[in-house]
């Protein structure tokens, strides 16, 4: 385990960890989870997800689901992402795992620096948490792991644009891809598909 990853901010209290995968991304959902961790949990892969393998997020992700006290994950899809815009989308995507978890917690461990607050249960956001505390470490794998899982099921109906690697982040392929066949109904329209905007093809 990272050294330094905390198992919680404060003793003796039920802290939940909250994070997102997918703004960044061209197409899909943006996607949140929310764990409770036993105070004692350790594992020595655990930390940031951005900074593991995908074969070791996918070992991870059954063992968080087996211990942690609770987990939720939520999807906001890109429809809702349009009307909302992408950080009103995260965070309602966080509420809704938030809602999701079938214990509540005394405190919410936000990553990174936006949340609402959330059914007044009072709440910290710190940037690179996922890089700080436990429980915000296994929501960033829990939240990145259902979201690739889900990318990797939309590839096989759209497989020109090679969500199979990319996931739907702005590659150079995916880009070149948009530009050749044009964009489904998964992308988002409302961001910046390509780099100069150029009119293209939404295809629903």
């Amino acid at each position: 385990m990272k050294k330094g990853l905390k198992p919680y901010m404060e003793p003796g209290r039920l802290e939940a960890g909250c994070d997102e995968a997918g703004r960044g991304c061209l197409a899909g959902p943006v996607v949140a989870a929310a764990v409770i961790l036993p105070p004692k949990f350790k594992h020595p892969l655990l930390n940031d997800s951005k900074q593991l393998t995908e074969a070791q997020r996918d070992a991870l992700r059954p063992i968080i689901e087996q211990e942690a006290l609770a987990w939720c994950v939520a999807f906001k899809d890109e429809r809702h992402i349009e009307e909302r815009n992408i950080l009103h989308a995260s965070i309602d995507a966080m509420h809704d795992a938030l809602r999701g978890l079938h214990t509540s917690p005394d405190f919410i461990l936000i990553d990174g620096n936006r949340f609402r607050a959330f059914a007044d249960i009072p709440h910290q956001c710190i940037i690179k948490g996922d890089g700080i505390y436990r429980s915000i470490a296994a929501a960033s794998i829990l939240a990145k792991t259902h979201r690739d899982e889900y990318m990797l099921k939309l590839h096989q109906q759209f497989p020109v644009y090679a969500w199979d690697r990319n996931k739907g982040y702005p590659t150079s392929a995916h880009r070149e891809a948009i530009a050749a066949y044009g964009a489904c109904s998964y992308h988002r329209s409302t961001f910046q598909l390509l780099p100069d905007q150029l009119e293209i093809k939404f295809d629903t």
